[in-house]
């Protein structure tokens, strides 16, 4: 009897798993929060510096494409090293190379906020005080204080604020497209390969949703910096001269990349404890799951069978040869003109809001991230879900891509008349004047002065100074200015009129709501297109060539969208300017913008993309159909390349969403 119940007591420690399984870092579910918490982490990041890009470019006097390269140039070390992720694959410590490459981002987005402690506190020009003694900024008569920055202050200025900025910037977007290399495909790999065959579409549906999602809440975050000024740091809450609403107000743009590196630092720790075998997840319910996965061992990756040299000479034969595909050719084509529109919207939709509506930055990006890119995820979420209940074939994807788009172009032609003209400045708009107003003539305003006010007669100056404004009514609470007085250059029944702070904006905020409406509905319809365009490619190449053509697809995408993209939009922005800012004697950020040309040339570079986008997925519908013509006769023959359905095996699927993210 002891004997039996010795010999029953070892078959179950036999049978129960190893003390190691039990720690949570043998756990792929431990792996898939951990997994998307990071990926979160790192396109905070990414969303945050697009909601940041005009905050930026106003405090440092960037000009529109130079923040379009500043935007792009994490794609250069992230397209230079995408290629060997495919080569290296399951042949290093995975876990360890994505807890390194987050370390490595973290660093960088430490680096992209170090401008703001290595240079002075921001100076906007014509600081007026706020002291009832002192009248600097406005127009003082037989004075010639008022000249340009000696060659001094201006040399000791930009060596310490702008000589070293923009090269550290783009320092910090290199380090962080290099270490976003090894965390997507790395994880998505990981998880596949560890995962039951039951629940790995599940999680990997998940590290896709926050793939999605994730923009929006650097969008979110950015909404919530850019409300506290940018120097918090370095004055009291009483120091600061600006509002929020003034067009000079720069937000702490710096401080969403010291949250966003903290939380980065956190999600990479736990990755260097992960093992770089774990054992294969055990399907709920279904004990005899695991017996038989084992038995049935993967077939081998022929990546994997390659050494570097044949790998690199196999991939540009094999990339050209997938690119011969007119269908793939057409629908990446298609893909990348999506990539383009949406790589230019997302940098400079903020801006484009600011200026055309009169918002505030924290506003414009709370309108992106909390209206346009919800909507767009929900689009791709429910375009997948009509491909799967529909079971849509190839032909069929086609069709309803072409269908989105389409109507993707009707919401988006729109979008080109909702707006109005550049508000009339004074010497700027509609009539621009180099020379003084001759009622301010005698004033010595400064070239560089910009502190926008307000007529009472509607019409804005550049400055106080530029109106003739002689004195100025504080409030007796606060200090702050209440208004300028005595403006020689604003005539009210023959007497002389008063200004008001700010900017007159403009007179389209009654526009902002349609805008708003048809942008996300835009966003939404073209989002239907992202599902049956991945799934004609995955299904019209050969199932040897699927990860090489999904990499050479993500390539294109880096080469012909994301990197050229925010710089084409920052050049075409660049045209529409008035008039420049100036400091040292060199151009800053633009004062003012032909709006009318701003919106055609922004806008119709969305409408050009979308437009061929439309002529790509038409092209590939006819091709499909002309194909389907002559294989008419071998439609009973069964499996066919160009229309085979949604493969059943979810471990399948699951390949797929991997090649994919690779």
């Amino acid at each position: 009897m002891m004997a039996s119940d010795l010999q029953m007591n070892s078959e179950q420690l036999r049978s129960k798993p190893p003390t190691r399984c039990r720690s949570p870092f043998n756990s792929i579910k431990f792996f898939v929060l951990c997994h998307g918490m990071l990926q979160l982490a790192q396109l905070l990041v990414s969303g945050y510096l697009k909601s940041s890009i005009s905050t930026i470019e106003r405090r440092y006097g960037f000009s529109s494409q130079k923040s379009g390269i500043l935007a792009s140039f994490n794609e250069v070390g992230n397209t230079v090293l995408i290629v060997f992720v495919s080569f290296f694959g399951s042949r290093v410590h995975r876990p360890r190379f994505i807890g390194g490459g987050a370390l490595v981002a973290s660093l960088a987005a430490l680096m992209m906020a170090l401008p703001h402690f290595i240079s002075g506190p921001y100076e906007y020009t014509v600081h007026i005080s706020q002291s009832k003694d002192d009248n600097s900024g406005l127009c003082q008569l037989e004075s010639s204080f008022q000249t340009p920055l000696s060659n001094h202050s201006c040399t000791q200025q930009e060596s310490h604020a702008q000589q070293g900025v923009f090269p550290l910037l783009l320092l910090g977007q290199l380090l962080l497209g290099i270490g976003g290399v090894p965390i997507q495909p790395f994880g998505i790999s990981y998880i596949d390969d560890y995962a039951s065959k039951r629940n790995s579409p599940f999680y990997l549906g998940i590290l896709l949703a926050v793939t999605s999602i994730g923009p929006a809440f650097g969008f979110m975050m950015g909404s919530f910096m850019l409300n506290f000024y940018v120097d918090i740091d370095k004055m009291s809450k009483d120091e600061i001269g600006l509002e929020r609403g003034d067009p000079r107000w720069v937000g702490a743009w710096w401080l969403g990349f010291v949250v966003a590196a903290s939380f980065l630092f956190l999600t990479s720790l736990p990755y260097l404890f992960f093992p770089q075998q774990m054992p294969k997840e055990e399907a709920a319910g279904n004990a005899k799951e695991p017996r038989a996965e084992e038995e049935k061992k993967p077939l081998p990756d022929p990546v994997q069978e390659l050494t570097l040299k044949q790998f690199l000479k196999s991939f540009p034969r094999i990339a050209l040869r997938t690119l011969q595909n007119p269908i793939y050719l057409l629908v990446v084509l298609a893909q990348v003109h999506l990539a383009a529109m949406i790589a230019g919207l997302a940098t400079f939709m903020a801006k484009f809001i600011e200026r055309q509506f009169t918002q505030t930055a924290s506003f414009s990006n709370m309108m992106i991230g909390g209206v346009n890119i919800p909507l767009a995820v929900l689009g791709i979420v429910l375009g997948g879900a009509l491909m799967r209940r529909l079971k849509i074939s190839t032909r069929g994807s086609a069709l309803m891509c072409t269908s989105a788009i389409l109507m993707c172009i009707l919401t988006a032609l729109p979008l080109l008349l909702l707006g109005c003209s550049t508000q009339r400045v004074t010497g700027v708009y509609p009539t621009k004047q180099n020379r003084s107003l001759e009622c301010s003539s005698g004033c010595s305003c400064p070239i560089e002065a910009f502190n926008p006010v307000c007529g009472s007669d509607g019409v804005e100056f550049r400055s106080p100074c530029h109106a003739g404004c002689l004195t100025k009514v504080l409030d007796d609470n606060t200090s702050k200015i209440l208004k300028y007085t005595d403006c020689g250059c604003i005539g009210v029944s023959g007497s002389y009129g008063y200004a008001l702070p700010g900017t007159c904006g403009s007179d389209c905020k009654h526009l902002l709501l349609p805008f708003m409406v048809l942008s996300a509905l835009t966003c939404f319809i073209a989002s239907f297109s992202q599902t049956p365009s991945y799934m004609m490619i995955l299904r019209t190449v050969r199932p040897e060539d699927k990860s090489f053509a999904v990499g050479v697809q993500y390539m294109l995408f880096r080469v012909l969208a994301f990197l050229p993209a925010p710089v084409l939009y920052g050049t075409a922005i660049d045209t529409t300017c008035i008039i420049w800012g100036k400091k040292c004697g060199r151009n800053t950020s633009c004062h003012y913008y032909n709006m009318d040309l701003f919106r055609q040339r922004f806008l119709g570079l969305q409408a050009f993309f979308v437009t061929g986008a439309f002529v790509c997925f038409l092209l590939s519908l006819l091709v499909l159909r002309h194909r389907a013509g002559k294989q008419g006769k071998q439609a009973g023959q069964g499996y066919t390349m160009i229309d085979r359905e949604l493969s059943p095996d979810k471990n399948t699927a699951s390949k797929e969403l991997q090649n994919m993210a690779a």
